[in-house]
């Protein structure tokens, strides 16, 4: 068939596998390194935009201010920063390699069909991102930062004074776990091209989809009905978008196997 005539053409040596993946790994690190230099150099303003949420709350309420107590903390807070920023911002780039170098062990339709989940898992993961930065954020730090007293009768003063080494953790941390979650549709599409799981099958257990969503939900936002319920229903709309579009990829394949049965069927006289 075409197909196993195109796959055959992509094949090559194990040396050669090698070569081609060393070669794609040295563009990916270049590329996340020529990013990673001005993220190092801006570090400290990219901390500022992470802690900007909470700043405005401290100096709303206390005054507040960040602290750090290990001499080395705030530079290695900032390399990590620059780090992951960086990496975020090269994940296109990485990915593009990574494309690269198994693009050739595909059949044609496979490339096509695998390339716009490409475009989809950083547009995802930005909004989920987003979501935790502009609306999970604010709500979350001003609910904890309630918690500080200002003393006198008898009562201790306490004030908050994040160190800034794990307020940069539980950012990233929640930021990574938003964009991470909101990859749904891209992995409930990709296992149903692959067989693992149907339209039908995730439409019908959807109450059970319910109930893990706000588990998710409830463990990822802080303990308040707004922030929880902020989550759950966008995660509820990419359900029933994953839904949607693991339907598409029934029908085409659907269409695609009736062609090849056509095909066989109108070659199997001259056989």
């Amino acid at each position: 068939m075409a197909e196993e005539e195109e796959l055959e053409q992509g094949k090559m040596p194990l040396l050669d596998h090698l070569i081609e993946l060393r070669q794609r790994l040295i563009f990916a690190i270049v590329a996340w390194l020529i990013i990673f230099a001005p993220c190092a150099y801006f570090s400290r303003e990219l901390y500022d935009f992470l802690a900007r949420p909470l700043a405005q709350i401290l100096a709303a309420q206390s005054g507040g201010h960040f602290i750090y107590t290990d001499l080395t903390e705030k530079f290695f807070t900032n390399l990590r920063v620059a780090f992951w920023v960086s990496f975020c911002l090269a994940f296109p780039a990485i990915a593009f390699q990574v494309w690269r170098f198994v693009a050739p062990g595909l059949y044609k339709q496979e490339r096509r069909a695998f390339l716009p989940y490409l475009f989809a898992t950083p547009v995802l993961f930005l909004l989920g991102a987003a979501l935790a930065y502009y609306l999970i954020f604010p709500l979350a730090f001003r609910f904890f930062a309630g918690f500080q007293e200002a003393g006198g009768g008898g009562t201790v003063p306490i004030e908050l004074q994040p160190k800034v080494s794990e307020y940069l953790t539980l950012v990233m941390r929640l930021i990574f776990a938003f964009g991470f979650t909101f990859q749904m549709p891209v992995l409930l599409t990709l296992m149903a091209r692959v067989g693992m799981v149907t339209a039908a099958g995730l439409a019908a257990r959807r109450r059970y989809a319910v109930v893990v969503i706000t588990a998710v939900a409830g463990v990822l936002t802080p303990p308040d009905i707004f922030s929880m319920v902020s989550l759950m229903l966008p995660l509820f709309l990419l359900y029933e978008i994953s839904i949607v579009s693991c339907r598409l990829v029934e029908k085409q394949r659907a269409e695609r196997e009736a062609a090849e049965e056509a095909e066989l069927s109108g070659k199997a006289p001259g056989a």
